[in-house]
């Protein structure tokens, strides 16, 4: 049983316990054990085989014995029980972003909703907007909701597939007779969403690796078998299809099934105004076989080095590589900080000590704390007085520490007029401050726009956070003039950040290159709240990648000394 499904077992039990207005208290628990579990990075089957499931932040002796419950069974009880006494078209309906069970009740009570198809019929026969506590705006959110939903089937976040594909392939490396194995497809080029998994294996025995993914636990259907494809379609609902080919096509058939298809025809036509034939097995002057045993000598053969596949999107790759001007792209081994992380001070689930622990083992030289401010109440936003707790704490770590230093940081709210959530004088006193919209997502493009300019404008903002708000198949973002936004953050010397958090995953990658090619500094957020989430550094990374960064655009890049060297620049005016 994996953790997204136990997770969304417990998200789902927690939401039929809001249908029935059922105890707060009871429901969030669910709500935060979801988030934990979704959340590892380890298998809980793993933690709960260790007699570890009750150190998990919100698992206490129930929870953990409802984990077990799951393992065992495949369901839960309680969630079985609630299904019978809730229609379970409701649970699709919650899958509409920004309708929570609340609306959803109410819905379904006064206007008889218990579809996609008939929500958006009321909504549109302004049916809702009539309803009390909803109005106009609500109805026409909703709509957008439903957009954004239609938009998502089909494709999920990098996030989700790429652990799973991960998974497979090491369980393959592990059980079947392969020589080379590779995820191709979206999931290599690493794009923010994928449809589907697609998995590239060499071997002498064809026939027994296609039998071993067949029996994978985590197959629910054989789509179709054979010796060199086969598909399935997974327990989580996403298609996998798997080959095998000859060790001299491997270079060809990785660069054709890793994609895009726009890259292929440019790189096809190369290939033709050399008098070249190129497919997935090889390229071909006539009948005779000149390359494609690896991808090096596939690009080669067409007069390109190798260009990354984080770059073959054509957006102007075939242009750079033919002019020998392709970026050093930053690499996963460059990052030293992680510039977003929230702890127990706030909505964080891990200590200090914790943090550092863990940035300790993945080899970072700093992590930059930054808890909410003190109006977002809802995320445990900091008064001055703990904020200053805070500071102290860090100042105590990091006389001790060695390795990895802690930043003192805030992700200070940018209020509904611009204003931001500490004065000056307290802002001041903070390391590093990195201000970020969390209200008034529905104001106009002028409104979002000055507010955020009002904070770049403030000597004592180091950096703006999910700069576009957006959530992937969740929330849209606002209306935001990103060139506006842009040329203020160039003007001031100020940094933009890249959410490393699968879900927002912003700035996106078109919007990071352009940032880049302005010379604004980006920064790699995690924006972590359970201590495994340190990991998603490399979503980060991988939207760098894809948005054309070198090393010298990532101030995640930098040390200790040298980020702290930055921070009191900008502090400076760029002095």
């Amino acid at each position: 049983m994996k953790n997204k499904e136990i997770a969304e077992i417990f998200q789902k039990t927690a939401a039929l316990l809001e249908i029935k207005g059922e105890n707060p208290y009871r429901i969030r628990a669910y709500q935060r054990a979801a988030q934990t579990i979704e959340a590892l990075t380890t298998d809980v089957e793993e933690l709960a085989k260790a007699g570890r499931l009750e150190k998990l932040p919100g698992i206490g002796k129930d929870l953990a014995q409802k984990i077990l419950e799951i393992l065992s069974t495949g369901t839960l009880s309680l969630y079985e029980e609630l299904k019978k006494e809730v229609p379970q078209s409701l649970l699709l309906l919650l899958e509409v972003p920004g309708l929570g069970p609340k609306k959803v009740k109410v819905l379904y009570e006064k206007l008889g909703v218990d579809s996609i198809e008939k929500l958006e019929e009321v909504c549109k026969t302004h049916k809702v907007s009539r309803l009390p506590g909803f109005g106009v705006k609500t109805e026409q959110n909703i709509l957008k909701g439903i957009k954004l939903l239609k938009e998502k089937r089909g494709r999920r976040p990098l996030g989700e597939v790429l652990p799973l594909a991960e998974e497979i392939v090491s369980i393959l490396k592990r059980r079947s007779p392969v020589e080379k194995i590779s995820i191709a497809g979206s999931i290599r080029r690493r794009k923010e969403t994928v449809k589907d998994i697609d998995v590239l294996i060499t071997s002498k025995n064809p026939l027994e690796v296609m039998k071993k993914v067949a029996e994978l636990e985590l197959v629910e259907e054989v789509i179709a078998f054979g010796e060199t494809k086969t598909s399935v379609r997974l327990r989580q609902g996403i298609q996998m299809d798997v080959r095998v080919v000859k060790p001299e096509s491997w270079g060809a058939a990785l660069a054709y099934f890793t994609g895009s298809k726009a890259h292929n025809i440019r790189v096809r036509e190369l290939a033709l105004e050399k008098g070249l034939k190129i497919n997935e097995y090889g390229v071909f002057k006539g009948e005779k076989r000149i390359a494609g045993r690896a991808e090096e000598e596939v690009y080669a053969a067409v007069g390109l080095p190798f260009i990354p596949p984080e770059l073959r999107e054509d957006r102007g790759e075939i242009e750079a590589a033919l002019s020998g001007s392709l970026p050093d792209l930053v690499d996963y081994s460059d990052i030293l900080g992680d510039g977003h992380v929230h702890s127990k001070y706030s909505d964080g689930t891990a200590s200090l000590e914790e943090i550092l622990k863990k940035a300790e083992s993945l080899g970072l030289s700093w992590v930059a704390v930054c808890d909410h401010s003190q109006s977002l109440k809802v995320a445990g936003g900091l008064s001055v007085e703990e904020l200053f707790e805070k500071k102290r704490a860090i100042e105590r770590i990091n006389k001790r520490a060695s390795k990895t230093k802690l930043i003192f940081g805030a992700e200070v709210d940018i209020l509904s007029d611009g204003s931001l959530d500490y004065p000056d004088e307290v802002l001041k006193e903070i390391e590093f401050v990195i201000a970020a919209i969390h209200t008034g997502f529905q104001q106009s493009e002028e409104q979002i726009t000055s507010r955020i300019l009002s904070a770049l404008r403030n000597p004592f903002v180091h950096a703006i956070a999910h700069p576009t708000g957006r959530v992937l198949g969740e929330r849209e973002a606002y209306a935001v003039n990103l060139s506006v936004m842009f040329e203020a953050a160039q003007k001031y010397g100020k940094a933009l950040e890249i959410n490393a958090y699968y879900k927002r995953l912003d700035l996106n990658d078109i919007h990071t290159r352009a940032a880049k090619e302005k010379g604004i500094p980006l920064i790699i957020g995690t924006d972590t709240h359970f201590i495994d989430q340190l990991e998603y550094l490399h979503y980060g990374v991988a939207v760098a990648r894809r948005g054309w960064c070198e090393k010298k655009d990532i101030l995640n890049t930098l040390n200790y000394e040298e980020f702290k060297k930055w921070l009191e620049r900008v502090r400076k005016g760029g002095e």
